[in-house]
């Protein structure tokens, strides 16, 4: 199965339908109540919760969600009502739509979950209408929409927001070690399609961070990310540095970060890191680690690129 352990936790919705083709003397049949197997919608609905609870034993590689709220409707063929998620040869047909939603809040997606709940209940309304229709017929099954997680990136910003990335090493500045991690932390931010401008590597000297961010904020990238000095060391200065220059706090950020590696190693409660705005530019710091820097990434990406909208004044 898919390692999906670097994905964040979000609310992720879905919504499919189905259709079940019959007769139109099946149809008044339904509505009149002469069905020989009895309520027909009731059942179905609950057969389609049973598919959308059991979907990870029937496909072998979809990951088990928690389905935190799922609702199955039924509606007969209508062209007013369904025009927008049908065509005109399926609205010329007798049938029952059967539309389904549901939410989970989990590292993966639900849709397979509510593709399942649909097929499953159109299955059991064609095994309680076949005794008394011959014509049955299953059709049009597919996912209407989803939103969450990687769905839901457009939203965090419009344009390809601008990135500097500081590597705050003397070690690495001085040519002793290789930086891994903040070439990392670049490749990241271009993947979710991010303008990395500038990449420097400098020793964890308070003036020289210091004028180098600033430098950033005065050309006006949009975000600034550190790697390295956050840590609990005689020459971890980077947060410090940080922190005298910052004019507000973005501690959410830090929060998330800390609690996301916290999920994967007690270590994460070492960090000292900070974020925050200098004018219309956020900086967040980031562990030296390549380990830490990627899951601190994971966890705040793309999300964080809202804040540019939110210093320009957009609000939320």
């Amino acid at each position: 199965m898919r390692d999906i352990t670097s994905k964040q936790i979000t609310l992720r919705t879905a919504q499919a339908i189905a259709i079940l083709f019959c007769s139109k003397e099946t149809i008044e049949l339904i509505k009149n109540g002469q069905l020989p197997k009895g309520n027909l919608f009731d059942v179905a609905r609950a057969a389609g919760f049973i598919g959308a609870k059991l979907t990870p034993q029937l496909l072998p590689h979809c990951h088990p969600v928690t389905i935190d709220g799922m609702d199955i409707s039924f509606d007969y063929i209508d062209s007013e009502k369904h025009g927008e998620h049908l065509t005109e040869d399926i609205l010329s047909r007798p049938g029952i739509v059967i539309t389904g939603n549901a939410k989970s809040i989990g590292r993966t997606g639900i849709e397979m979950e509510i593709l399942t709940a649909v097929s499953i209940a159109a299955l059991e309304i064609y095994d309680m209408l076949k005794p008394v229709d011959s014509t049955l017929e299953i059709g049009n099954i597919k996912l209407l929409e989803k939103r969450g997680g990687k769905s839901d990136r457009k939203k965090f910003f419009s344009t390809s927001p601008t990135c500097a990335v500081l590597v705050c090493s003397d070690s690495t500045a001085e040519g002793k070690r290789e930086d891994n991690s903040g070439k990392l932390i670049c490749k990241m931010l271009e993947n979710v399609n991010a303008k990395v401008v500038d990449y420097q590597i400098l020793p964890d000297e308070k003036n020289q961070i210091q004028e180098q961010i600033l430098k950033w904020v005065a050309e006006d990238v949009h975000f600034v990310f550190t790697t390295g000095g956050t840590g609990l060391g005689p020459r971890d200065n980077t947060v410090s540095a940080i922190k005298e220059i910052l004019e507000r706090d973005a501690e959410g950020i830090m929060e998330t970060i800390r609690s996301f590696g916290q999920m994967r190693t007690p270590l994460a409660m070492m960090s000292r890191g900070v974020a925050g705005s200098i004018k219309h530019t956020l900086v967040v710091t980031l562990p030296g680690s390549s380990d830490g820097a990627r899951e601190s990434m994971e966890a705040i990406l793309p999300a964080v690129f809202h804040a540019r909208k939110m210093m320009k004044g957009g609000g939320h």
